[in-house]
């Protein structure tokens, strides 16, 4: 006699999903985060580099790159540009995890002076378990919260420099 079947069910890794409000219009508010990018991002801890990181930027076309370049001049690319809609939004690679994952921004008016940015942070399912609590820019990893946290914040940083440079 054999005892109960056991079955393993695999934990779902749904995506990330952030979402803020800006008070820029939607240009003013897609350029930020695309051209302005290096000077309000927090690569302290967002970033391979730290304090190392000299510039953040976005080669703004299909198949860019958003690198971070390093006080040595070196760059390091966190992704490329595989969607690329402006100013509505954009989706890149994201290749700062341990495997590959994918990023969608899209920008989305409310009002004459009033943007919605949400971002989608997808793919998590090509990762173990061990990879997705493992630590990243935050402790605790995917698991934990990091990435919700961390995109919060990020967005959080976008709003606060969009608004402060805002016609």
């Amino acid at each position: 006699m054999t005892g109960p079947r056991r079955e393993v069910v695999a934990l779902a890794a749904p995506p990330v999903r952030q979402a803020t409000t800006v008070r820029a219009d939607v240009p003013r508010t897609f350029d930020v985060f695309v051209r302005e990018i290096g000077l309000w991002w927090p690569v302290e801890p967002f970033s391979t580099g730290g304090d190392r990181v000299r510039d953040v930027s976005v080669e703004r076309r299909p198949g860019g790159k958003v690198i971070e370049t390093w006080d040595d001049g070196t760059a390091h690319v966190w992704g490329e540009l595989v969607a690329w809609d402006p100013p509505h939004g954009f989706t890149m690679s994201w290749l700062l995890t341990q495997e590959p994952t994918e990023v969608e921004l899209t920008f989305r008016p409310l009002g004459a002076a009033l943007t919605r940015v949400s971002v989608e942070h997808r793919g998590w399912e090509r990762m173990t378990e061990e990879q997705l609590g493992g630590a990243c820019a935050l402790p605790e990893g995917y698991r934990g919260g990091s990435y919700v946290r961390g995109w919060a914040t990020i967005l959080d940083r976008l709003a606060a420099h969009a608004q402060d440079g805002a016609p």
